[in-house]
């Protein structure tokens, strides 16, 4: 199972980026689709998780500023970032779960994508 990101990059205070990520591999399901995020020196956190049936998951710092999307049918997940904060600085990781076309359950990682929101 790969997972490959785009959107990362440099914005403004109060701007918007939108990521992207896209499963491929020997899937049979993709349960649950979604980003963790990890700054220098913190542990890696929760941003938002969609699963399949179409529930979302947010974490507290994002709730209202981040919207999460996914086309089931492309096994892609988008998060929409807006009102961007510095705080908001991380490297970014698209996380995959499900089962593959073996019916064994992985837990699949991105490469990461740097977001850094600065003046």
């Amino acid at each position: 199972v790969q997972l490959v990101e785009s959107g990362g990059g440099l914005v403004q205070p109060g701007g918007s980026l939108t990521l992207s990520c896209a499963v491929s591999g020997s899937i049979f399901t993709v349960n649950g689709m979604g980003w963790y995020r990890q700054a220098p020196g913190k542990q890696r956190e929760l941003v938002a998780m969609r699963t399949l049936g179409g529930s979302s998951d947010y974490g507290d710092s994002v709730k209202g500023r981040f919207t999460i999307s996914r086309i089931n049918a492309e096994n892609t997940v988008y998060l929409q970032m807006n009102s961007l904060k510095p705080e908001d600085t991380a490297a970014y990781y698209c996380n995959a779960k499900g089962y593959d076309s073996n019916r064994k359950i992985y837990d699949s990682w991105g490469q990461g994508t740097q977001v850094t929101v600065s003046s």
